[in-house]
């Protein structure tokens, strides 16, 4: 298992084709923006997939109702992809807030999403969901779900916060109400992660802008920190590998003697 603590075209190089799966619009540019920018930069494909359009994503349900907050946040989403590069994103069109009441459906199209890719890299959420969002828990056991039924073709890899960022930042993040339920994630050690990134001053701009463009969902967050804060509270992005790694040294070994 290797880990990555640069941006590096060779280390991106190495996932080949990328599906990047998760709930709502904006979780896939917070969790996964520089890997996907960083692919498309390489000439690789990338493929995102957002399972609702986030309609009812806001404190103020009266002045932005389901419909007029999914048709906002598909616009800010455009043009979010547009400055990562991304130019296949899909809409699974299901309930923002009901998926786990969509099970069936939900995994049905992940599969679906799964054949037609036919990814190297797989990108979503930990067990954990990131913030307990029941949505983002259910997007995370469809994925691995399809994974598993498909034999474990490509490597899937879990959107997960080291242990040095969250005592760093997990403060700003209680004050925002991120954590859906009473629970709180555990963070990972360095030398856990299957991949690493840290984004150089160019590549964080670029993922900034992307996030601005989805004002309806950061605009809070960039008006309150302080804009150093804010950009270094998004400069990484860690993921674990769903396999453990006893069975890609098991992989490894297998190949290498056939």
């Amino acid at each position: 298992m290797k880990v990555h603590t640069t941006l590096s075209s060779y280390a991106i190089a190495e996932l080949g084709i990328i599906l990047s799966v998760w709930a709502h619009p904006d979780d896939e540019t917070y969790l996964a923006g520089g890997v996907m920018a960083a692919a498309r930069d390489n000439g690789q494909r990338v493929v995102c997939a957002s399972a609702t359009a986030g309609e009812h994503g806001t404190p103020d349900p009266v002045s932005w109702p389901p419909e007029r907050l999914a048709r906002l946040r598909r616009w800010e989403s455009a043009a979010a992809m547009a400055v990562l590069g991304v130019d296949d994103h899909r809409f699974l069109e299901l309930p923002d807030g009901e998926l786990e009441s969509h099970a069936g459906r939900g995994a049905t199209l992940v599969r679906q999403l799964l054949d037609d890719v036919q990814p190297d890299t797989i990108v979503t959420f930990f067990s954990d969901g990131i913030t307990f969002h029941p949505d983002h828990i259910a997007v995370h056991r469809w994925v691995t779900t399809a994974w598993e039924r498909r034999g474990r073709r490509g490597r899937l890899l879990y959107a997960r916060p080291t242990s040095e960022h969250l005592a760093r930042f997990s403060r700003f993040y209680e004050q925002w109400g991120v954590y859906m339920t009473d629970e709180r994630p555990t963070g990972v050690h360095r030398h856990e992660l299957a991949l690493h990134l840290t984004l150089d001053r160019l590549h964080l701009d670029r993922k900034i802008a992307a996030l601005a463009a989805m004002a309806s969902q950061t605009g809070a967050a960039m008006s309150t920190l302080d804009p150093q804060t804010y950009a270094a509270s998004v400069a990484e992005e860690s993921f674990v590998d769903a396999r453990p790694v006893t069975d890609i040294q098991r992989s490894s070994q297998l190949m290498a003697s056939t």
